[in-house]
């Protein structure tokens, strides 16, 4: 019964150091295989991470800097973007006003109109055209003026077109002289007007560039006759009056 007794404590006693060492991976050395086993994951998990911002930048991981770069490559493309204001409006003129609009046509609506007979040169008309607006406006090519009811438009002196068009900003001023007749007397069909219609010409020729004004004239009319000619439009009153 005594032998019997030891070989039954025995067994249990082996069953139990089978049991642990199981629990501890079967060779007893449990605690250096967990350690083992967290070094393994380690170099995985940071050559994945050394390898996110090669292989995508600006993705997954990297959100936030994606998110700086996107920021970054917008705003140099709206600085060199011709034509485009910081903030994405796009001007439909070629120069800033200023005042956030763009660059329109100098006309009846936004300028105010004056004629004035001048001594000199003799037989002489002076056109002032003020800018009102709030915006620069551009005066094309020259002025398209009817006294009365005139069925015929005076033809423009070539030889004062402007190298560039002239261009007003808000309160400048732009000038037209008008020959209103032959100093010799050479002219035909002499008459005198009472009223004034200026026209203004669009961005391509003898195209409409929007309201017209009626300056006011002489109580005394303006005499002109068929060698009515007109002037391009000028930046100085001098230019306009001087050919």
């Amino acid at each position: 019964m005594r032998m019997r007794h030891i070989r039954l404590l025995a067994a249990t006693g082996t069953v139990v150091s089978a049991l642990a060492l199981s629990a501890c991976g079967g060779n007893g050395t449990g605690t250096k295989d967990e350690g083992r086993a967290s070094q393994s994951v380690s170099p995985t998990a940071a050559a994945t991470a050394d390898r996110t911002p090669s292989a995508a930048p600006g993705t997954a991981a990297g959100k936030g800097t994606a998110s700086g770069n996107s920021a970054s490559g917008t705003s140099a493309t709206r600085a060199h973007t011709p034509g485009t204001r910081q903030g994405g409006g796009r001007q439909s003129g070629g120069k800033p006003d200023g005042t956030g609009g763009s660059i329109v046509l100098c006309n009846g609506a936004n300028t105010t109109v004056t004629a004035r007979p001048v001594p000199r040169p003799l037989n002489h008309m002076l056109i002032t055209v003020k800018n009102t607006g709030r915006r620069i406006c551009e005066l094309p090519y020259s002025p398209v003026i009817r006294f009365d009811e005139m069925q015929w438009a005076p033809q423009a002196a070539q030889d004062t077109q402007p190298q560039a068009v002239v261009s007003l900003a808000p309160g400048e001023s732009g000038y037209a002289g008008v020959r209103l007749s032959a100093a010799d007397g050479s002219g035909e069909g002499g008459t005198t007007a009472h009223k004034l219609t200026v026209m203004f010409q669009g961005r391509t020729p003898n195209s409409d560039g929007g309201p017209a004004a009626t300056p006011t004239l002489p109580a005394k009319g303006v005499y002109y006759d068929s060698s009515l000619t007109v002037s391009y439009w000028q930046q100085k009153a001098d230019d306009a009056l001087n050919w």
